[in-house]
């Protein structure tokens, strides 16, 4: 159902609740925070706040910006309300790179040192990206870019991935499985100032270059032949939209591990509430996206403090039953 408020009043509203949202994740947290303790400069309060809490909350809202606004942008290039930002291999091709990490570091004798920190971002960003271009080049014909070939390639990949991660979770040893496991249940327990850069550096195109293409995508809705009666490049819109997804989700799983339902649920949510312009659909997303994930990280602190919660679990508990409670509405959004 469209919303009932004015296109202009909806981003605002939207702005409001991403400032609520990361007040709370500042707020929140097995340590207790009290906030006349920072007006009088109290060390251990600054400490929390400035090194623990707020870069996290930062990552937390990049991440969740970029799952978001990609799974609207592939939504429609593929012209799927159901469509997600994993159906290109991205998702797949970065867990198995962190997995390659872990089990390797593993088999040399170099333990946590090595698979906890750059090594294990790195390996889970390039094998998001090389699953990508694998799939890119899998559905690239002379005559352009078959969307259809791109989905059936991206579940191959998937699929291939999926084989040799359980291979490896197979053969490595007990320690090494615990730490597969627990980085594809996604976590931004790591968050630090270095990570927020890079996670600006990466995902900032995306949040940048995508909303420019709302008119293209708009476009796009109309079928491929009439978009390009109405002068969109398809096929540079394919390159470029491949592209900056890839970026975005590569760097959002590698930084954040495999966090589920953000990319599928938070556009389709919105598609529903505002309906298929990418005008607004797409920052719409983006905020939505980030405030949804700066409180996820945040209950994933508190619900079982002072253990955490795997953030990717909690995403999928919550997101499984709101998505099924849509289809026995007979409320998702799905193509005529």
């Amino acid at each position: 159902m469209p919303s009932r408020l004015p296109p202009y009043a909806v981003l605002p509203w939207l702005c409001a609740l991403l400032l609520l949202a990361g007040l709370f994740g500042l707020a929140s947290g097995p340590a207790p925070l009290a906030w006349q303790l920072l007006w009088n400069g109290d060390a251990a309060a600054e400490l929390i706040l400035w090194q623990l809490r707020a870069p996290r909350v930062l990552l937390a809202g990049l991440i969740g910006a970029a799952l978001a606004l990609s799974g609207a942008a592939m939504q429609g290039l593929c012209r799927n309300p159901l469509a997600d930002p994993s159906i290109i291999g991205v998702t797949s091709g970065a867990s198995l790179g962190a997995s390659l990490v872990i089990a390797l570091s593993g088999l040399i004798g170099l333990g946590g040192a090595l698979a906890g920190l750059s090594l294990l971002v790195g390996g889970a960003f390039a094998g998001g990206l090389l699953a990508s271009l694998l799939v890119y080049r899998l559905a690239s014909t002379p005559q352009g870019v078959s969307v259809l070939s791109m989905l059936l390639a991206g579940l191959a990949i998937g699929a291939l991935a999926g084989a040799i991660n359980s291979g490896l979770a197979y053969l490595v040893d007990n320690e090494a499985l615990r730490r597969i496991s627990l980085w594809q249940m996604g976590s931004l327990g790591g968050a630090n100032w270095t990570r927020v850069a890079v996670a600006a550096v990466l995902v900032g195109p995306a949040l940048l270059w995508l909303p420019r293409d709302a008119p293209a995508l708009n476009a796009l809705l109309l079928g491929e032949s009439e978009a390009r009666h109405l002068g969109v490049d398809v096929t540079a819109l394919k390159r470029r939209l491949i592209l900056l997804v890839a970026l975005a989700v590569a760097a959002a799983v590698a930084l954040g591990g495999v966090i589920a339902f953000v990319g599928l649920l938070v556009p389709h949510l919105l598609r529903l509430w505002l309906g298929p312009d990418h005008r607004l659909l797409l920052p719409a997303t983006a905020l939505a996206g980030a405030a949804l994930l700066i409180l996820a990280d945040a209950l994933s602190r508190v619900l079982l403090a002072p253990a955490e919660l795997p953030i990717g679990i909690l995403t999928a508990l919550l997101g499984a039953p709101l998505f099924l409670s849509l289809l026995r509405q007979r409320r998702l959004y799905l193509p005529a």
